[in-house]
C-alpha cells in the first residue's frame, strides 16, 4: 500500500490567514490537530476563565485558545492563556509570552504529546505552565525540571495570583450533587 502524499508545507502567513474549525496548531509548516476535548474539558476551561474574571484586582485576562507563536516555526494554542489586562491581546499571533499557559488534558491526550507543548511554552518565556487533569482532578506545574504534581489546594503564580484547585474542579460536579 502506497503512503499518502504529504501536503506541501504552509507558510506562517498562510496559516495566519486561514481559520480552521476546530483551530489547530502550526508546527514546522504543517497543521497539527488538537484534541478539542469533551464536556469535562470544556467545563474546566470555562471555570478557569471565570476564576480570573472573579479576581479583577489582579488585572489579568484569561483567553481560550489564543494563537501563540512559541518560536519562528510554531504556533500553539494553549487551552487558556493568562495575560496582563493592559497587554495587547489583539497582537495576532501572540509573540510575547503569556504570564500563564494552562493545558487541560482530554481523554485522548498522552503525556508524550503534551510535554513537548509545555516545553515550548516554557522556552518561549512563559513563567507559569500548568497542566490540569479533569479526570483525576489534579494539577501539575511544569518547569525546566519537568512535571510536578501540585500538593495541596493551590497553585501559586506571581503574587498575589493563585489558583484554588477545589473551586476550579468543582465545575465538574453535577449541580444536583452540589445542592446536597
Amino acid at each position: 500500500m502506497a503512503a499518502a502524499p504529504q501536503p506541501e508545507p504552509l507558510t506562517i502567513e498562510q496559516y495566519m490567514q486561514t481559520r480552521y474549525r476546530p483551530d489547530c496548531d502550526f508546527v514546522d509548516g504543517h497543521l497539527e490537530a488538537r484534541n478539542v476535548g469533551d464536556p469535562k474539558h470544556g467545563l474546566l476551561q470555562m471555570q478557569v476563565g471565570f476564576w480570573f474574571l472573579t479576581h479583577p484586582e489582579w488585572n489579568l485576562r484569561a483567553i481560550s485558545e489564543l494563537r501563540t507563536r512559541v518560536n519562528t516555526n510554531r504556533v500553539r494554542l494553549p487551552d487558556v492563556a493568562v495575560v496582563a489586562d493592559d497587554d495587547d491581546v489583539w497582537e495576532y499571533p501572540r509573540t510575547s509570552p503569556p504570564m500563564i499557559a494552562i493545558e487541560i488534558l482530554s481523554p485522548e491526550d498522552r503525556l508524550s504529546r503534551v510535554i513537548p507543548r509545555l516545553k515550548e511554552f516554557l522556552a518561549m518565556g512563559v513563567r507559569h505552565v500548568w497542566l490540569l487533569d479533569p479526570v483525576e482532578r489534579v494539577a501539575y506545574t511544569f518547569t525546566e525540571f519537568g512535571l510536578d504534581l501540585v500538593e495541596g489546594d493551590r497553585i501559586n503564580a506571581d503574587s498575589p495570583v493563585y489558583f484554588d484547585l477545589p473551586q476550579i474542579f468543582s465545575a465538574l460536579d453535577r449541580r444536583s450533587d452540589r445542592a446536597r
